[in-house]
């Protein structure tokens, strides 16, 4: 039996949202780089992609050249990895609907996790656009983390001090058990019954 690397599909459709998805997946790799990124940007079928400008045909050699920014994108994120030479990772450009296109790449590779970005909408803007994100989270059959933009302050932690220990740490075992719907906590020396 062969052990598979696992697969991680990366959404990404170069917004700021789209950009914590590749950064997310990047950390992932650096700290793991036996994980395959599949990196999908998925292209409206009638108003392409904004970065990509477009002469009113969205087809195949269109999908070619938004795969190229793509990975001129993935090539600047991956650069100042220390891991970048170890990474392996595919670009995908696909034609279609985002949560349709996401879905049928996991299911094509066997995908192990999906990394995914959120615009965060609510209300009336969620059900008029729909939320790809939640239907990714819905019907995707492994682990799906969604990525978005830290927005809390960085936060100047404590030092971490090493303590001189003096006698070796022992630790207490303790058991629960469930007498008359009570949790009664009995120490190790009583005989578990």
């Amino acid at each position: 039996m062969t052990v598979q690397a696992p697969q991680v599909v990366v959404g990404y459709d170069f917004s700021l949202h789209g950009r914590s998805a590749l950064e997310r997946a990047i950390a992932l790799v650096s700290r793991a780089p036996f994980h395959v990124l599949h990196f999908v940007t998925v292209i409206d079928p009638h108003a392409g992609v904004d970065i990509v400008p477009h002469h009113g045909k969205i087809d195949f050699a269109y999908a070619d050249r938004v795969r190229d920014v793509m990975l001129a994108e993935i090539g600047k994120t991956l650069a100042v990895t220390p891991v970048a030479a170890e990474v392996q990772f595919f670009a995908h450009a696909r034609i279609g609907k985002p949560a349709d296109e996401i879905l049928d790449l996991s299911r094509e590779i066997g995908a192990d996790l999906i990394l995914i970005g959120t615009h965060g909408h609510t209300g009336v803007s969620r059900l008029v656009m729909g939320s790809v994100a939640e239907r990714v989270v819905r019907e995707a059959g492994c682990a799906v983390l969604v990525a978005r933009p830290k927005v809390y302050p960085d936060v100047e932690l404590l030092p971490i001090v090493e303590v001189e220990r003096t006698k070796p740490i022992r630790s207490r075992v303790v058991q629960f058990s469930y007498v008359n719907n009570n949790v009664m906590m009995r120490p190790p020396e009583w005989p578990i019954s």
